[in-house]
């Protein structure tokens, strides 16, 4: 049987440009090549377009929105070289991970515009502006700003629908992100609002070609699953969606940590592990605007 190669869709952030992260681009490239991946999507996420829209650690840190922008064009450079240098080692594709600030999808276009990414991780890590991955205290001042957790769960898809729609990214990073800090989100996920939004937002991802991000940081999280979960993900084998690996590395150490345990859940789930296709390279939307009557851009009855 031939063995499968490992891929991520959505990986590679370093510390040399993510405050969160460790490590050099470089060295984690390198790592990649050494546990024989057959692709890897470098996915780094896009500077702010103001200092209000920065995260807090970049806040303590008194890090300027005008830096990140500067280090972002220094990531895209420094990453295209480094997909010619290790050209006959790894395929790798230069993009990068979506944010979700309100009135930031034109910037976002813009951004697409001026890099060219291979492709881009469409990911939502803000509700209203409230972070919603940070720490678990500003989880839940973002629920208590939006009236509590349904809302809060309602807004992150609602928003990720909108972000969907309006970049058309090649693959849906973390899709149930929102559950990051919730003990019951089965429960509630279960919820009609909140399961009706799932299942648009699945609808609009197979519509538009877009792939399943299925993303192992979950794991490394202390999480049970990935993202997806498991209902998540067995709707969307359910309505063809394609599923790729995304191990959301933040260092050396985290390459290929879970890779085995999520296949695991893969084959549980009744998903094939591989071989994996890359995404489609992103083109930027091409389609026209769709209109509330159409299938996947409304809420099912």
């Amino acid at each position: 049987m031939e063995k499968i190669r490992y891929v991520s869709v959505h990986g590679g952030h370093s510390g040399e440009f993510c405050d969160h992260a460790r490590d050099n681009l470089e060295d984690i490239i390198e790592q990649y090549i050494e546990m024989d991946f057959a692709w890897v999507g470098i996915t780094e996420h896009v500077p702010p377009p103001t200092d209000a829209q920065r995260y807090p650690d970049e806040i303590e840190k008194g890090i300027s929105a005008a830096f990140l922008r500067e280090r972002f064009a220094r990531y895209m450079g420094h990453c295209r070289h480094l997909q010619a240098k290790y050209q006959k080692e790894i395929t790798l594709f230069v993009g990068f991970e979506t944010e979700s600030w309100q009135g930031c999808l034109p910037y976002i276009q813009s951004v697409v515009k001026q890099f060219r990414p291979d492709y881009i991780v469409g990911s939502v890590h803000h509700v209203d502006d409230h972070c919603i991955d940070y720490s678990q205290a500003l989880y839940r001042e973002a629920a208590g700003a939006v009236g509590g957790m349904d809302s809060l769960y309602c807004r992150y898809f609602d928003r990720q629908h909108e972000m969907l729609l309006a970049l058309e990214p090649a693959v849906a990073g973390h899709f149930d992100l929102i559950r990051i800090f919730d003990a019951d989100y089965e429960r509630r996920l279960k919820k009609p609002e909140i399961w009706q939004r799932i299942t648009r937002n699945l609808a609009c991802i197979k519509a538009l070609d877009i792939a399943l991000d299925f993303n192992l940081r979950a794991l490394k999280k202390g999480a049970k699953e990935p993202y997806v979960s498991r209902a998540i993900l067995q709707q969307a084998k359910k309505m063809g969606i394609v599923v790729i690996p995304g191990d959301d590395s933040h260092g050396v150490a985290d390459i290929g940590t879970y890779m085995k345990v999520g296949m695991e859940h893969l084959k549980t789930a009744g998903i094939s592990a591989g071989p994996w296709l890359p995404p489609r390279l992103y083109d930027g939307p091409k389609r026209p605007r769709w209109g509330a009557d159409l299938k996947y851009n409304k809420i099912p009855k």
